[in-house]
């Protein structure tokens, strides 16, 4: 049977389009319409926590932004590194996102088997929130500044406990990095999250926390504890009578920070649009009070910007973990 010359052509040219659907459906989903469907964000902590609860209220202002619901999924174990490896393994096609923080870069050390390579096997997109963590004593610690404190602990070495929300989290690290660069002895007591330890503070059980500023600030201004100093490069808004540590310590600094990942070979179209996406939320004066209740602020950032602070962060803490001989719990 004959087929007209302009129908056969016509149907020539189908034919020769049909292999091609998929790249070109790939592309639409990967670029200009994505995302086409919901996105969806692991948290590696379990709900409730900080982590979880900034991951939720950024998530409700992206999805309002683009127009398709971005959903957290707590996926928790060994000190985060379940959910990051659950992120870090689905397809890269934009649709799964992890969130990020400090511990991801103290785990590159301090675990010494982990079943990926953060830094290799995610593509940065954005920061988000930046705080802090402070420096509590129980009353009974007879100082009122860190001077005093400094000077009381090097006076009584290994008599001192401090308490943090477990081994190889921020405070803790914090903590090393404090002792390491006063030449000061305490002893980490590590607890199974941050109120748990505030309980031990109030009771007298431990004599120094470190935690994130949300936790102990009611404690610290109904005057129930003391707050000697924040480990951020400067003072928090929320204690502008204490001081940032580093005006004492020359130095001293460590950043508490978030941001969000996807598995490598994530489509650039879809990083790029994504991080232009975040940053333009964080500038809404509604997200950033909801950040401040929190005692976050934004952190803006380009992809690149963020990759370079994990990469800086990950140097340092290793540099900490190996010096103070830390071990995994």
């Amino acid at each position: 049977m004959m087929l007209p010359r302009r129908r056969f052509l016509e149907l020539a040219g189908g034919a020769v389009a049909l292999p091609m659907l998929p790249c070109i459906a790939h592309a639409q989903t990967s670029s200009g319409t994505w995302p086409a469907r919901p996105v969806r964000w692991i948290v590696s902590f379990a709900a409730g926590g900080a982590n979880d609860t900034t991951a939720r209220i950024i998530a409700q202002y992206l999805s309002d932004h683009l127009g398709q619901q971005f959903f957290v999924e707590n996926h928790t174990g060994a000190g985060g590194n379940v959910g990051m490896q659950t992120a870090l393994s689905a397809t890269p096609d934009g649709y799964t996102i992890a969130f990020v923080t400090p511990n991801n870069a103290i785990a590159a050390t301090l675990y010494e088997k982990l079943p990926f390579n953060f830094i290799r096997d995610s593509v940065p997109i954005a920061g988000t929130m930046q705080l802090t963590n402070v420096l509590c004593v129980n009353l009974n610690v007879p100082v009122q500044n860190l001077t005093e404190f400094i000077a009381y602990a090097k006076a009584n070495p290994g008599k001192i406990n401090f308490g943090t929300g477990g081994v190889g989290t921020s405070p803790h690290l914090s903590g090393e990095l404090f002792k390491a660069m006063t030449g000061i002895n305490m002893l980490h007591v590590p607890y199974r999250g941050g109120a748990p330890a505030l309980v031990d503070l109030l009771a007298g059980q431990v004599q120094v926390l470190f935690d994130n500023l949300p936790g102990p600030i009611g404690q610290i201004k109904t005057g129930k504890v003391r707050a000697l100093g924040v480990t951020a490069a400067q003072r928090a808004p929320e204690l502008p009578d204490v001081p940032a540590i580093g005006e004492i310590v020359p130095g001293y600094e460590a950043r508490v920070w978030y941001g969000i990942s996807a598995p490598k070979g994530t489509p650039n179209e879809v990083v790029d649009k994504l991080n232009r996406a975040v940053n333009t939320v964080l500038a809404d004066p509604k997200l950033q009070a909801r950040l401040g209740q929190l005692g976050g602020k934004p952190m803006p950032m380009t992809p690149a910007e963020f990759g370079q602070l994990v990469a800086r962060e990950t140097e340092k803490w290793a540099k900490v973990i190996k010096a103070a001989g830390i071990k995994a719990a």
